[in-house]
């Protein structure tokens, strides 16, 4: 009944979108804006958990400090998680350090 309607009229029946919760910017979300996920946010960031909400972060550079994840799902369990590092890095074993050094601290470097 109803498309017989239409036809008549030449409209097409476009699916409607709903409109994004007004919280939610229209624009990619800057360092430092609120966020659900990192398409929510500018190039060179992602969403990422500060205290108990998430923020737009920088994604690392080229020997800044990164988090390497001994089990899956692990990064949740963070109240300061850090972005990965930037594409063509990997987050390894800073080698300055001599075996022995506790600290073991990684970074991201070259592949």
């Amino acid at each position: 009944h109803g498309a017989a309607e239409l036809e008549e009229t030449g409209t097409e029946a476009l699916p409607r979108r709903t409109p994004p919760p007004s919280w939610l910017p229209t624009a990619k979300g800057e360092e430092g804006d609120f966020c659900l996920r990192s398409s929510d946010c500018a190039a060179g960031l992602c969403c990422a958990r500060h205290f108990w909400s998430k923020i737009c972060k920088p994604v690392l550079r080229e020997g800044q400090v990164c988090t390497r994840h001994r089990r899956k799902g692990a990064h949740g369990l963070e109240i300061f998680q850090r972005c990965q590092c930037a594409e063509g890095l990997a987050c390894r074993l800073q080698r300055e350090h001599g075996p022995a050094d506790p600290s073991r601290l990684h970074t991201c470097q070259r592949h």
